[in-house]
């Protein structure tokens, strides 16, 4: 029987999900609550009306489909890690606060991260499997 893939989604693929190959992505996903929060913000940074639509459609559509895994006590103490790898390879972390707290949530709840970005995350390969699709 083939092992069944679990994964979290990034941002970034839930940004493009309609665009990804189903059979690229986990056979049970997860997102994580920073990623609907990213989602939440994204109406308010754009002028264009219809963007802001898609933006807010976006939204709803993830809101509905998932139970968002929540930033907890085991997500902050993956933080930690996250963060000592990142900053050990050279890399900037203040900028990506948003992409790191999504990674802790994978790290703390055992998943692999499903992104559009794995070069981003270069630096965590050790502490959480990366799937770039």
């Amino acid at each position: 029987m083939p092992e069944i893939s679990r994964g979290l989604l990034d941002t970034s693929v839930l940004i493009d999900h309609d665009l990804i190959d189903a059979d690229r992505l986990p056979d049970e996903s997860a997102i994580a609550a920073v990623s609907l929060a990213e989602l939440a913000a994204g109406p308010h940074a754009t002028q264009d009306e219809s963007e802001r639509a898609r933006r807010q459609d976006r939204l709803q559509w993830a809101a509905a489909t998932w139970d968002p895994l929540p930033f907890d006590t085991d997500a902050a103490r993956a933080y930690g890690r996250v963060f000592a790898s990142v900053k050990a390879s050279g890399r900037t972390h203040r900028s990506r606060l948003a992409d790191l707290l999504i990674v802790s949530t994978a790290v703390a709840n055992e998943l692999a991260i499903y992104t559009r970005n794995p070069s981003d995350l270069e630096a965590l390969e050790k502490i959480v499997d990366i799937v770039g699709i």
